[in-house]
Protein backbone atom coordinates (compact mmCIF):
# COMPACT_ATOMS: atom_id res chain seq x y z
CA UNK A 1 0.00 0.00 0.00
CA UNK A 2 2.84 2.36 0.84
CA UNK A 3 4.68 1.61 -2.41
CA UNK A 4 1.52 2.38 -4.37
CA UNK A 5 1.45 5.94 -2.92
CA UNK A 6 5.21 6.75 -3.21
CA UNK A 7 5.58 5.97 -6.92
CA UNK A 8 2.96 8.47 -8.23
CA UNK A 9 4.42 11.25 -6.07
CA UNK A 10 7.94 10.64 -7.35
CA UNK A 11 6.67 10.65 -10.92
CA UNK A 12 4.98 14.03 -10.41
CA UNK A 13 8.11 15.62 -8.94
CA UNK A 14 10.20 14.33 -11.83
CA UNK A 15 7.73 15.73 -14.34
CA UNK A 16 7.86 19.20 -12.75
CA UNK A 17 11.65 19.17 -12.81
CA UNK A 18 11.63 18.30 -16.51
CA UNK A 19 9.11 21.09 -17.21
CA UNK A 20 11.24 23.69 -15.31
CA UNK A 21 14.25 22.73 -17.36
CA UNK A 22 12.24 23.18 -20.50
CA UNK A 23 11.17 26.82 -19.74
CA UNK A 24 14.44 28.17 -18.22
CA UNK A 25 16.49 30.61 -20.39
CA UNK A 26 20.06 29.48 -21.00
CA UNK A 27 21.82 32.88 -20.79
CA UNK A 28 24.35 34.38 -18.38
CA UNK A 29 23.94 38.07 -17.37
CA UNK A 30 26.77 39.88 -15.60
CA UNK A 31 26.35 43.34 -14.08
CA UNK A 32 29.55 44.96 -12.74
CA UNK A 33 28.14 48.45 -12.25
CA UNK A 34 28.25 50.06 -8.79
CA UNK A 35 27.45 53.52 -7.37
CA UNK A 36 24.38 53.90 -9.51
CA UNK A 37 22.31 56.95 -8.49
CA UNK A 38 18.93 58.32 -9.50
CA UNK A 39 17.84 61.88 -8.55
CA UNK A 40 14.17 61.68 -7.76
CA UNK A 41 13.12 65.13 -9.03
CA UNK A 42 15.11 65.02 -12.30
CA UNK A 43 14.16 63.14 -15.45
CA UNK A 44 17.70 61.76 -15.73
CA UNK A 45 17.79 57.98 -16.32
CA UNK A 46 19.99 55.47 -14.54
CA UNK A 47 22.28 53.93 -17.13
CA UNK A 48 24.33 50.76 -16.73
CA UNK A 49 25.86 48.03 -18.87
CA UNK A 50 25.19 44.28 -18.63
CA UNK A 51 27.10 41.53 -20.43
CA UNK A 52 24.75 38.86 -21.79
CA UNK A 53 26.17 35.48 -22.88
CA UNK A 54 23.89 33.26 -24.97
CA UNK A 55 24.59 29.66 -23.92
CA UNK A 56 21.86 28.30 -26.21
CA UNK A 57 20.90 28.67 -29.84
CA UNK A 58 20.96 32.07 -31.56
CA UNK A 59 17.97 34.18 -30.61
CA UNK A 60 16.60 37.69 -30.00
CA UNK A 61 16.18 38.78 -26.41
CA UNK A 62 13.84 41.41 -24.94
CA UNK A 63 14.42 43.46 -21.76
CA UNK A 64 11.44 44.74 -19.71
CA UNK A 65 10.17 45.39 -16.16
CA UNK A 66 6.86 45.29 -14.36
CA UNK A 67 7.60 48.17 -11.91
CA UNK A 68 6.39 50.96 -14.21
CA UNK A 69 9.84 52.36 -15.11
CA UNK A 70 10.61 53.40 -18.66
CA UNK A 71 13.36 51.10 -19.86
CA UNK A 72 15.67 50.69 -22.85
CA UNK A 73 16.49 48.93 -25.04
CA UNK A 74 12.88 48.84 -26.14
CA UNK A 75 13.60 46.53 -29.09
CA UNK A 76 14.84 42.90 -28.89
CA UNK A 77 18.60 42.41 -29.04
CA UNK A 78 19.98 39.65 -31.33
CA UNK A 79 22.66 37.46 -29.69
CA UNK A 80 24.21 34.57 -31.58
CA UNK A 81 24.85 31.16 -30.00
CA UNK A 82 27.82 31.36 -27.64
CA UNK A 83 28.15 35.13 -28.14
CA UNK A 84 28.59 37.65 -25.27
CA UNK A 85 27.14 41.09 -25.99
CA UNK A 86 27.27 44.33 -23.96
CA UNK A 87 23.79 45.80 -23.58
CA UNK A 88 23.26 49.32 -22.20
CA UNK A 89 20.16 49.50 -20.05
CA UNK A 90 18.56 52.80 -19.00
CA UNK A 91 15.86 53.23 -16.39
CA UNK A 92 13.87 56.46 -16.25
CA UNK A 93 11.94 57.27 -13.04
CA UNK A 94 8.24 57.94 -13.05
CA UNK A 95 6.81 61.23 -11.81
CA UNK A 96 5.25 59.66 -8.71
CA UNK A 97 8.50 58.21 -7.37
CA UNK A 98 8.81 58.93 -3.62
CA UNK A 99 11.28 56.28 -2.52
CA UNK A 100 14.52 57.28 -0.78
CA UNK A 101 17.56 55.08 -0.34
CA UNK A 102 18.89 51.97 -2.06
CA UNK A 103 16.43 50.32 -4.45
CA UNK A 104 16.72 46.90 -6.07
CA UNK A 105 15.23 46.99 -9.52
CA UNK A 106 13.98 43.70 -10.99
CA UNK A 107 13.77 43.21 -14.76
CA UNK A 108 13.37 40.33 -17.17
CA UNK A 109 15.41 38.96 -20.08
CA UNK A 110 13.11 37.02 -22.40
CA UNK A 111 13.75 34.97 -25.55
CA UNK A 112 11.58 34.99 -28.63
CA UNK A 113 10.04 31.69 -27.49
CA UNK A 114 8.86 33.25 -24.22
CA UNK A 115 11.47 31.74 -21.95
CA UNK A 116 12.74 34.35 -19.42
CA UNK A 117 15.18 34.97 -16.61
CA UNK A 118 14.75 37.46 -13.72
CA UNK A 119 17.67 39.85 -13.20
CA UNK A 120 18.20 42.80 -10.89
CA UNK A 121 20.21 46.00 -10.49
CA UNK A 122 20.65 48.05 -7.31
CA UNK A 123 20.86 51.84 -7.34
CA UNK A 124 20.39 54.66 -4.88
CA UNK A 125 17.47 57.09 -5.08
CA UNK A 126 18.13 60.53 -3.56
CA UNK A 127 16.39 63.89 -3.48
CA UNK A 128 17.96 66.90 -5.17
CA UNK A 129 18.63 68.47 -1.76
CA UNK A 130 20.94 65.54 -0.91
CA UNK A 131 22.91 65.82 -4.14
CA UNK A 132 24.97 68.80 -2.94
CA UNK A 133 26.82 70.03 0.13
CA UNK A 134 27.72 73.61 1.03
CA UNK A 135 30.06 75.09 3.63
CA UNK A 136 32.27 78.05 4.49
CA UNK A 137 35.50 78.98 6.19
CA UNK A 138 35.55 80.39 9.71
CA UNK A 139 35.18 84.14 10.08
CA UNK A 140 35.63 86.69 12.89
CA UNK A 141 34.75 90.39 13.38
CA UNK A 142 38.01 91.46 11.70
CA UNK A 143 37.49 89.33 8.56
CA UNK A 144 37.26 91.14 5.24
CA UNK A 145 36.33 88.06 3.18
CA UNK A 146 35.09 84.49 3.47
CA UNK A 147 35.52 81.38 1.30
CA UNK A 148 32.41 79.34 0.56
CA UNK A 149 32.01 76.14 -1.47
CA UNK A 150 29.44 73.87 -3.07
CA UNK A 151 30.19 70.17 -3.75
CA UNK A 152 28.52 67.62 -5.99
CA UNK A 153 28.03 64.48 -3.90
CA UNK A 154 27.00 62.27 -6.83
CA UNK A 155 28.71 60.61 -9.78
CA UNK A 156 26.54 62.70 -12.10
CA UNK A 157 27.10 65.85 -14.11
CA UNK A 158 24.96 68.94 -13.52
CA UNK A 159 24.99 71.86 -15.96
CA UNK A 160 23.32 75.27 -16.05
CA UNK A 161 22.79 75.41 -12.32
CA UNK A 162 21.61 78.59 -10.62
CA UNK A 163 22.68 79.00 -7.00
CA UNK A 164 21.89 81.77 -4.51
CA UNK A 165 24.09 81.66 -1.41
CA UNK A 166 22.55 83.48 1.53
CA UNK A 167 23.63 84.07 5.14
CA UNK A 168 23.51 86.84 7.78
CA UNK A 169 26.94 87.94 6.48
CA UNK A 170 26.39 88.15 2.70
CA UNK A 171 24.31 87.20 -0.36
CA UNK A 172 25.85 85.80 -3.56
CA UNK A 173 24.29 84.63 -6.85
CA UNK A 174 26.13 82.24 -9.18
CA UNK A 175 25.44 80.33 -12.42
CA UNK A 176 27.66 77.24 -12.47
CA UNK A 177 28.08 73.66 -13.67
CA UNK A 178 29.36 70.79 -11.55
CA UNK A 179 30.93 67.59 -12.82
CA UNK A 180 30.87 64.25 -11.07
CA UNK A 181 31.95 64.71 -7.41
CA UNK A 182 33.27 68.21 -8.25
CA UNK A 183 33.73 70.96 -5.65
CA UNK A 184 33.84 74.68 -6.43
CA UNK A 185 34.88 77.47 -4.07
CA UNK A 186 34.21 81.22 -4.12
CA UNK A 187 35.69 84.12 -2.16
CA UNK A 188 33.15 86.68 -0.98
CA UNK A 189 34.06 90.19 0.22
CA UNK A 190 32.37 91.15 3.49
CA UNK A 191 30.88 94.42 4.65
CA UNK A 192 31.46 94.63 8.40
CA UNK A 193 28.42 96.84 8.86
CA UNK A 194 26.26 93.84 7.86
CA UNK A 195 27.31 91.74 10.83
CA UNK A 196 28.64 94.15 13.47
CA UNK A 197 25.67 93.36 15.73
CA UNK A 198 25.91 89.55 15.46
CA UNK A 199 26.98 87.44 18.42
CA UNK A 200 29.61 84.70 18.12
CA UNK A 201 28.33 81.21 17.30
CA UNK A 202 27.21 79.06 14.38
CA UNK A 203 25.09 80.51 11.58
CA UNK A 204 23.41 78.91 8.57
CA UNK A 205 24.67 79.18 5.01
CA UNK A 206 21.70 78.52 2.74
CA UNK A 207 22.04 77.66 -0.97
CA UNK A 208 18.90 77.90 -3.10
CA UNK A 209 19.65 75.65 -6.10
CA UNK A 210 17.73 75.34 -9.37
CA UNK A 211 18.59 72.44 -11.75
CA UNK A 212 16.52 71.87 -14.90
CA UNK A 213 13.79 74.01 -13.38
CA UNK A 214 13.66 71.94 -10.20
CA UNK A 215 14.40 73.86 -6.95
CA UNK A 216 16.14 72.57 -3.84
CA UNK A 217 17.64 74.10 -0.73
CA UNK A 218 20.88 72.96 0.85
CA UNK A 219 22.24 74.26 4.16
CA UNK A 220 25.63 74.27 5.81
CA UNK A 221 27.25 75.87 8.87
CA UNK A 222 29.29 79.07 9.20
CA UNK A 223 31.32 79.48 12.38
CA UNK A 224 31.55 83.03 13.67
CA UNK A 225 34.51 82.74 16.04
CA UNK A 226 34.40 84.53 19.37
CA UNK A 227 36.42 87.73 19.68
CA UNK A 228 36.33 90.40 22.37
CA UNK A 229 37.08 93.88 20.94
CA UNK A 230 36.18 96.92 23.08
CA UNK A 231 37.45 100.29 21.83
CA UNK A 232 37.59 103.08 24.44
CA UNK A 233 38.06 106.79 23.63
CA UNK A 234 38.03 109.86 25.88
CA UNK A 235 37.58 113.55 25.05
CA UNK A 236 38.12 116.55 27.33
CA UNK A 237 37.26 120.07 26.22
CA UNK A 238 36.19 123.43 27.58
CA UNK A 239 37.56 125.55 30.43
CA UNK A 240 34.78 127.38 32.19
CA UNK A 241 32.30 124.71 31.07
CA UNK A 242 34.46 121.58 31.25
CA UNK A 243 33.18 118.45 29.51
CA UNK A 244 34.50 114.90 29.66
CA UNK A 245 33.12 112.35 27.16
CA UNK A 246 33.94 108.64 27.41
CA UNK A 247 32.90 106.35 24.53
CA UNK A 248 33.10 102.56 24.53
CA UNK A 249 32.34 100.72 21.28
CA UNK A 250 31.92 96.95 21.15
CA UNK A 251 33.44 95.91 17.82
CA UNK A 252 33.66 92.26 18.82
CA UNK A 253 30.93 89.62 18.74
CA UNK A 254 30.38 88.88 22.42
CA UNK A 255 28.53 90.86 25.08
CA UNK A 256 31.10 92.81 27.14
CA UNK A 257 30.76 93.74 30.82
CA UNK A 258 31.93 97.35 31.20
CA UNK A 259 32.72 99.38 34.32
CA UNK A 260 33.44 103.12 33.99
CA UNK A 261 34.55 105.45 36.79
CA UNK A 262 34.84 109.25 37.03
CA UNK A 263 36.27 111.02 40.09
CA UNK A 264 35.19 114.47 41.27
CA UNK A 265 36.18 116.45 44.35
CA UNK A 266 33.61 117.69 46.85
CA UNK A 267 33.52 121.14 45.22
CA UNK A 268 33.36 120.26 41.52
CA UNK A 269 30.68 117.62 42.16
CA UNK A 270 28.26 120.42 43.10
CA UNK A 271 28.41 121.85 39.59
CA UNK A 272 28.62 118.59 37.59
CA UNK A 273 25.84 116.87 35.64
CA UNK A 274 25.99 113.39 34.08
CA UNK A 275 24.38 111.71 31.11
CA UNK A 276 23.37 109.00 31.77
CA UNK A 277 23.15 109.06 35.56
CA UNK A 278 25.72 106.84 37.33
CA UNK A 279 24.71 103.51 38.85
CA UNK A 280 26.87 103.88 41.97
CA UNK A 281 27.99 107.03 43.86
CA UNK A 282 30.60 106.52 46.60
CA UNK A 283 32.47 109.10 48.65
CA UNK A 284 36.17 108.48 49.28
CA UNK A 285 37.65 111.19 51.51
CA UNK A 286 37.52 114.50 49.65
CA UNK A 287 36.67 112.70 46.39
CA UNK A 288 33.41 111.31 45.08
CA UNK A 289 33.63 108.27 42.78
CA UNK A 290 30.88 107.81 40.18
CA UNK A 291 30.55 104.34 38.63
CA UNK A 292 28.62 103.06 35.61
CA UNK A 293 28.13 99.30 35.15
CA UNK A 294 26.87 98.25 31.72
CA UNK A 295 26.63 95.31 29.34
CA UNK A 296 27.55 96.39 25.80
CA UNK A 297 26.21 94.22 22.99
CA UNK A 298 28.10 93.73 19.70
CA UNK A 299 27.83 96.82 17.51
CA UNK A 300 26.59 99.04 20.37
CA UNK A 301 28.30 102.15 21.76
CA UNK A 302 28.17 103.42 25.35
CA UNK A 303 28.60 107.20 25.70
CA UNK A 304 29.06 108.81 29.13
CA UNK A 305 29.15 112.61 29.38
CA UNK A 306 30.13 114.62 32.47
CA UNK A 307 29.78 118.42 32.34
CA UNK A 308 31.17 120.70 35.07
CA UNK A 309 29.78 124.24 34.76
CA UNK A 310 32.06 126.71 36.55
CA UNK A 311 30.08 129.68 35.18
CA UNK A 312 27.77 130.07 38.20
CA UNK A 313 30.46 129.76 40.85
CA UNK A 314 32.56 132.16 38.76
CA UNK A 315 29.70 134.68 38.80
CA UNK A 316 29.44 134.28 42.57
CA UNK A 317 33.20 134.77 43.03
CA UNK A 318 33.25 137.85 40.76
CA UNK A 319 30.25 139.28 42.59
CA UNK A 320 31.87 138.72 45.99
CA UNK A 321 35.16 140.20 44.79
CA UNK A 322 33.33 143.26 43.42
CA UNK A 323 31.54 143.74 46.74
CA UNK A 324 34.80 143.46 48.64
CA UNK A 325 36.48 145.96 46.32
CA UNK A 326 33.60 148.40 46.63
CA UNK A 327 33.49 148.03 50.39
CA UNK A 328 37.22 148.60 50.63
CA UNK A 329 37.05 151.52 48.26
CA UNK A 330 34.12 153.03 50.09
CA UNK A 331 35.81 152.51 53.42
CA UNK A 332 38.90 154.36 52.17
CA UNK A 333 36.91 157.28 50.75
CA UNK A 334 36.98 160.33 52.97
CA UNK A 335 34.42 162.36 50.98
CA UNK A 336 31.39 161.38 48.89
CA UNK A 337 29.41 163.67 46.56
CA UNK A 338 26.02 162.91 45.05
CA UNK A 339 24.78 165.14 42.22
CA UNK A 340 21.10 165.37 41.16
CA UNK A 341 19.17 167.42 38.63
CA UNK A 342 15.44 168.16 38.46
CA UNK A 343 13.21 170.23 36.17
CA UNK A 344 11.66 173.50 37.36
CA UNK A 345 8.53 175.23 36.06
CA UNK A 346 9.45 178.85 35.32
CA UNK A 347 6.85 181.67 35.24
CA UNK A 348 8.00 182.97 31.89
CA UNK A 349 8.05 179.51 30.34
CA UNK A 350 11.82 179.41 30.16
CA UNK A 351 13.77 176.21 30.48
CA UNK A 352 14.98 175.86 34.10
CA UNK A 353 16.54 173.08 36.19
CA UNK A 354 17.60 172.77 39.80
CA UNK A 355 20.99 171.20 40.54
CA UNK A 356 21.64 169.65 43.96
CA UNK A 357 25.02 168.46 45.22
CA UNK A 358 25.12 166.60 48.53
CA UNK A 359 28.64 166.62 50.04
CA UNK A 360 29.13 164.02 52.81
CA UNK A 361 32.31 163.59 54.85
CA UNK A 362 33.10 160.01 55.80
CA UNK A 363 36.08 161.21 57.78
CA UNK A 364 37.30 164.55 59.06
CA UNK A 365 38.49 166.80 56.20
CA UNK A 366 39.58 170.41 56.04
CA UNK A 367 40.14 173.19 53.54
CA UNK A 368 37.48 171.74 51.25
CA UNK A 369 36.80 173.35 47.84
CA UNK A 370 33.86 172.04 45.73
CA UNK A 371 33.86 173.09 42.08
CA UNK A 372 31.07 172.50 39.55
CA UNK A 373 31.16 173.36 35.87
CA UNK A 374 28.18 174.77 34.01
CA UNK A 375 27.11 173.59 30.56
CA UNK A 376 26.90 176.12 27.67
CA UNK A 377 23.68 177.86 26.55
CA UNK A 378 22.41 178.20 30.11
CA UNK A 379 22.68 180.92 32.72
CA UNK A 380 23.10 180.77 36.47
CA UNK A 381 20.22 182.13 38.55
CA UNK A 382 21.41 184.70 41.14
CA UNK A 383 19.62 183.16 44.11
CA UNK A 384 21.03 180.15 45.95
CA UNK A 385 20.12 177.93 48.86
CA UNK A 386 21.56 178.05 52.34
CA UNK A 387 25.11 177.29 51.13
CA UNK A 388 26.11 180.15 48.85
CA UNK A 389 29.05 179.85 46.43
CA UNK A 390 32.33 181.39 47.48
CA UNK A 391 33.18 182.19 43.88
CA UNK A 392 31.33 182.38 40.53
CA UNK A 393 33.37 182.48 37.31
CA UNK A 394 30.83 183.27 34.59
CA UNK A 395 33.49 183.48 31.91
CA UNK A 396 34.74 179.95 32.52
CA UNK A 397 31.32 178.69 33.66
CA UNK A 398 32.50 177.60 37.11
CA UNK A 399 30.92 177.73 40.56
CA UNK A 400 32.95 177.11 43.75
CA UNK A 401 32.12 176.50 47.43
CA UNK A 402 34.69 176.59 50.18
CA UNK A 403 34.45 174.98 53.64
CA UNK A 404 37.10 175.27 56.29
CA UNK A 405 36.34 171.74 57.58
CA UNK A 406 33.76 168.97 57.79
CA UNK A 407 33.51 166.53 60.63
CA UNK A 408 33.08 162.80 60.00
CA UNK A 409 29.42 162.19 59.15
CA UNK A 410 28.72 165.87 58.41
CA UNK A 411 26.94 166.82 55.14
CA UNK A 412 26.36 169.97 53.11
CA UNK A 413 23.65 170.48 50.50
CA UNK A 414 24.60 172.78 47.62
CA UNK A 415 21.81 174.09 45.37
CA UNK A 416 21.71 176.31 42.32
CA UNK A 417 19.35 176.93 39.40
CA UNK A 418 20.15 177.03 35.68
CA UNK A 419 17.83 178.52 33.08
CA UNK A 420 17.73 179.31 29.37
CA UNK A 421 15.36 181.21 27.16
CA UNK A 422 16.13 178.79 24.40
CA UNK A 423 14.25 175.53 24.92
CA UNK A 424 16.29 172.39 25.35
CA UNK A 425 15.04 169.12 23.88
CA UNK A 426 16.39 165.68 24.41
CA UNK A 427 18.95 164.60 26.92
CA UNK A 428 20.32 167.35 29.18
CA UNK A 429 23.53 166.29 30.98
CA UNK A 430 25.77 167.95 33.54
CA UNK A 431 29.47 167.24 34.08
CA UNK A 432 30.78 165.83 37.36
CA UNK A 433 31.51 168.07 40.30
CA UNK A 434 35.00 167.90 41.86
CA UNK A 435 36.27 168.45 45.36
CA UNK A 436 39.81 169.17 46.65
CA UNK A 437 40.45 168.78 50.36
CA UNK A 438 43.15 168.10 52.91
CA UNK A 439 43.21 165.03 55.12
CA UNK A 440 45.99 164.36 57.64
CA UNK A 441 48.19 166.84 55.86
CA UNK A 442 47.65 165.24 52.44
CA UNK A 443 45.79 166.78 49.51
CA UNK A 444 43.03 164.51 48.13
CA UNK A 445 40.35 164.74 45.45
CA UNK A 446 36.81 163.40 45.06
CA UNK A 447 34.37 163.41 42.19
CA UNK A 448 30.59 163.21 41.94
CA UNK A 449 28.45 161.28 39.53
CA UNK A 450 27.21 162.68 36.23
CA UNK A 451 23.63 163.94 36.35
CA UNK A 452 21.23 164.18 33.44
CA UNK A 453 17.55 164.32 32.48
CA UNK A 454 15.47 164.18 29.33
CA UNK A 455 14.08 167.66 28.90
CA UNK A 456 10.82 166.71 27.15
CA UNK A 457 9.98 163.95 29.68
CA UNK A 458 10.77 166.28 32.58
CA UNK A 459 8.46 168.94 31.19
CA UNK A 460 5.60 166.45 30.83
CA UNK A 461 5.99 165.32 34.47
CA UNK A 462 6.02 168.88 35.75
CA UNK A 463 2.78 169.53 33.88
Amino acid sequence: MKKTIILPVFAAVLALALMAGTFALDVTVKNNNTNLVMVRELPHPVSFDVYVTNNGPSDSFSFYNLAGFLMTPSQPVRIEAGQTKRVNITITPTSNLTYNGYYTFSYYVQSSSGDKNTESATFKIVGLDHAFSVGASEINPKSNSITIYIQNNLALNFSDMKVQFKSPFFTLNKAISLGSMEKKSFEVNLNKEDFKSLIAGFYTLSAAIVVDGEPATVEGPIKFSEQNILNVSEQNYGFIIFTKVIEKSNEGNVVVDSQTQIDKNIISRLFTTFSPEPDIVKRDGFNVVYTWENKISPGDTLKIKATTNWLWPLFVVVFLVAIVILVKKFSKTSLVMDKKISFLRAKGGEFAVKVTIVVSAKKFVERLTVTDRLPPLVKLYEKFGIEKPSRIDEKNKRVEWYFESLEAGESRVLNYVLYSKVGVLGRFALPTATAIFERNGKISEAESNRAFLVAEQAREKSD
